[in-house]
């Protein structure tokens, strides 16, 4: 596609150059990281040996009655369903980038019961779902991929839908496409660690030149990425001790975090081809769903947030909260991206409270939250 290939506002060569700064940057900054990580290599071997009770976690390994979708191009969309399909309320997950339903591991299982159906799936691309055509790698897709799971897990009655990172995106894009949904069939939301746009100014620590040019030097280095694909790919999927670092140091934000969980999110990134992550990756540069979060309103929402989130910082999430006021807003102290693993007992008891608030409102017929 053209803007993937073509350098906006300057000639190639000059993009180029800008590129390589990028990269130089970003691989400055990277290997400073790395020195500091390379300081806890020697520690690596001990923690993972060190009593984790979460090693005994059965993640990807809950039972659930598993279907698929078919989406508006055809892709199938992998679909696992826990609960009784007449339940008076279904609660349906969207999982977040390089991630899939496993990130849901702790709320899957512990927020079961006789009265309400749970739903996961695996966005297009991800999991085991299919990856249909790369010009469908978008926000907006995603969308219509969740609307396609409701329409045919859940036809009828109400639904709380809770996204992740990604998945909040989709639900912001569900939003701007079927704004009658919400308030009728949903009746409650639950966004974490997610953002309504301006990704492209997020520096992840680097310097902030990154994030002042990256939109127009991305698409080379995209391609750079590309040519070196089969390489990348092979050294990303050899498990090391470095992989465990980055990832923990990037998506984690405390130090105690079991090391089965990170290895969890290790093998979701590591599961995702680098062409889905290219694919996907100008779409949050544009992303903008500012304006669908007025749709929201008559709904109930909770907004939670790591304090120390560096892919969608802590002011992302307020300005979710400033544009929806009856919502409830949760910073997690001491906690980074992954808080669905990271910080799984305090998601779990905000979502319950979540869920049991939208029971009330249908016990009273308050869908709409006329009474609040």
């Amino acid at each position: 596609m053209s803007r993937r290939m073509s350098p906006v506002n300057g000639s190639g060569s000059s993009v180029r150059r800008r590129a390589a700064v990028v990269l130089g940057t970003v691989g400055a900054a990277t290997t400073g990281v790395g020195i500091g990580l390379a300081a806890e290599h020697r520690l690596i071997g001990r923690e993972r040996l060190r009593p984790d009770p979460e090693a005994r976690e059965p993640f990807g390994r809950l039972p659930g009655r598993s279907r698929t979708v078919a989406a508006e191009d055809g892709a199938e969309l992998y679909v696992e369903e826990i609960g009784a399909p007449d339940a008076p309320l279904t609660v349906a997950f969207c999982h977040g980038f390089c991630n899939d339903m496993r990130v849901w591991h702790y709320q899957r299982r512990d927020l079961a019961g006789p009265d309400r159906r749970l739903v996961c799936w695996d966005q297009r691309a991800h999991g085991h779902s299919g990856r249909g055509d790369r010009s469908r790698a978008n926000i907006d897709q995603l969308g219509r991929d969740l609307d396609a799971v409701l329409h045919t897990v859940v036809p009828t009655g109400p639904i709380v839908l809770i996204g992740h990172s990604m998945g909040g995106m989709t639900i912001m894009a569900l939003a701007d496409q079927r704004p009658e949904l919400f308030g009728d069939r949903v009746i409650g939301v639950g966004l974490v660690s997610t953002s309504t746009g301006k990704l492209a100014e997020i520096t992840f620590g680097f310097p902030a030149v990154f994030s002042r040019v990256n939109r127009r030097v991305m698409p080379v280095v995209e391609q750079g990425l590309a040519r070196r694909a089969e390489v990348i790919e092979r050294s990303r999927r050899v498990g090391t001790d470095i992989n465990f670092l980055l990832t923990r140091y990037f998506t984690f934000g405390s130090g105690d975090v079991s090391p089965a969980v990170v290895e969890l999110v290790e093998r979701m990134i590591v599961a995702t081809p680098l062409s889905v992550i290219t694919d996907f990756f100008p779409a949050f540069l544009s992303l903008d769903k500012l304006a669908a979060m007025s749709v929201l309103n008559p709904v109930e929402v909770v907004v939670l947030v790591g304090e120390k989130d560096a892919l969608t910082p802590l002011e992302h999430s307020r300005a979710i909260a400033a544009a929806l006021p009856r919502a409830r807003l949760v910073v997690l102290p001491n906690s980074g991206h992954m808080l669905p693993v990271e910080r799984p007992a305090e998601v779990t008891r905000e979502l319950r409270e979540l869920i049991e608030r939208v029971e009330s409102r249908l016990a009273t017929g308050d869908r709409a939250g006329s009474g609040a």
